[in-house]
């Protein structure tokens, strides 16, 4: 299979790595022809339009930072739909909207093509090492033919059901793990302004009912100072805000979600968009005058568990 991916930033080019470190007959595109220089060097070639690689390609993968973004590569007079046609699958792991996929999608079937959500979820220090999870949604064909790539990228996947399912939960998610950075910063600034050991208080979370995947992670750079998670405060207000969307077309009236939205958007207007996400905590070490720092931690997450061949996550009560 001819795979064609567009848009190697920070999770992009991990996943695409994966591609070529396994073998695959890729082709990249970026706006900075400079990002894909790397692979290039690697083995893959480049595509001088979206619509170049849509021709040439059997899978199309898009990794964007915006639904925006998306609906460009796709739509303009060279975008991919110019080049799709039978037979080919658009796949787009950009954590995005909902009815936005579905909209694309449809546009995607007219040209005999094949549309699938399928975003990641575990940080990109776990795309790098293709042991990220991703969920999949899509007809159960097209899943079952894109299985051997999902596999490739991912550890454990997910198929969640129809097109946009998988985008869905992806913002449920990320809602749930900003709520988890929230907490964890403010519990880390309370423990120090109450005198108790940061380091010792790390170690109290993780051995506690109070851990999680986020505590683990994103506590460890805020503890080291680098904050360096990979992931920007815009980039949160965006998927919380789209996991605000699905709540209000749900009609389900969220409490804590509107009030991070609010704290988010106070971190971009301090910080600054590009912001690293875990400096949500400045805010209140800016209000205590205290530094929420600890000796012995990483700058950055690597994933220690070895690269293995993934697999597909059955849901509980299904065979």
């Amino acid at each position: 299979m001819k795979v064609g991916f567009i848009g190697l930033g920070n999770v992009g080019g991990k996943l695409a790595g994966s591609l070529l470190r396994n073998g695959f007959d890729l082709t990249v595109r970026d706006l900075d022809p400079a990002v894909a220089q790397p692979f290039l060097d690697a083995g893959a070639t480049f595509a001088d339009s979206p619509r170049e690689m849509a021709e040439h390609c059997d899978l199309v993968i898009t990794c964007l930072p915006s639904p925006a973004a998306s609906a460009a590569v796709m739509e303009a007079e060279d975008g991919l739909l110019a080049g799709l046609g039978p037979g080919k699958i658009w796949a787009e792991m950009s954590t995005t909207d909902e009815a936005e996929v579905v909209r694309l999608g449809a546009k995607v079937r007219a040209t005999g093509a094949s549309p699938v959500d399928c975003p990641v979820s575990g940080g990109c220090h776990r795309a790098a090492t293709g042991n990220i999870a991703i969920f999949a949604g899509c007809d159960r064909d097209v899943f079952e033919r894109m299985l051997p790539v999902l596999t490739t990228l991912g550890r454990r996947v997910l198929h969640t059901g129809d097109l946009g399912s998988a985008s869905v939960l992806k913002v449920m998610t990320n809602y749930l793990a900003t709520a988890n950075l929230i907490t964890c910063a403010e519990a880390l600034v309370t423990m120090k302004a109450a005198g108790i050991d940061l380091n010792t208080t790390y170690e109290a979370i993780k051995i506690s009912s109070g851990n999680s995947f986020v505590h683990e992670t994103e506590s460890q750079v805020i503890l080291n100072g680098s904050r360096d998670i990979n992931f920007t405060m815009d980039l949160v207000v965006k998927d919380i805000s789209l996991f605000q969307a699905v709540a209000d077309r749900a009609g389900v009236p969220l409490e804590m979600n509107p009030l991070m939205i609010e704290i988010f958007q106070d971190g971009v207007e301090r910080y600054g968009p590009r912001e690293w996400s875990p400096n949500i905590i400045r805010r209140l070490e800016d209000e205590t005058g205290l530094e929420i720092l600890a000796p012995g931690f990483p700058a950055e997450m690597t994933d220690d568990e070895p690269e293995a061949p993934g697999y597909e996550v059955i849901p509980t009560g299904r065979s």
